[in-house]
């Protein structure tokens, strides 16, 4: 079973925190790290999880500003299947510290999705 999060990339999450807070009364479920400035933020609104990362050289350009990170039962299995259906691996997969396995990839137009899936215990 296969679950999608938007992720969206920001120089200034502060900025997109009070925009989707005060305009659709999101609630923050996770942070990464903990304490300190954020990486990553973990948003709810209604029944819609939404993800944001601070990033501050977003690049010039067309930079991507928004990725799909999609949950699987297992990334490597995954993993293997993206470049003969025409997407590419960009890296991974990486076990990270807030308890998920992680791979990038790009779908077959270059849009990152994250894969991922929760470390099995005794990982």
């Amino acid at each position: 079973m296969s679950t999608i999060q938007p992720v969206i990339l920001t120089a200034d999450l502060d900025v997109l925190v009070g925009f989707y807070t005060k305009l659709f009364g999101a609630e923050e479920t996770f942070r990464v790290p903990a304490e300190g400035p954020p990486f990553y933020l973990g948003l709810r609104i209604g029944d819609t999880d939404l993800g944001l990362v601070a990033k501050k050289d977003l690049g010039t350009g067309a930079a991507p500003r928004i990725l799909l990170s999609i949950g699987v039962d297992d990334v490597e299995e995954t993993l293997g299947r993206v470049e003969t259906l025409g997407g590419s691996v960009r890296s991974g997969p990486n076990d990270m510290p807030w308890g998920q396995r992680v791979a990038h990839v790009s779908d077959p137009d270059g849009n990152p999705v994250n894969l991922t899936q929760p470390i099995p215990d005794g990982a």
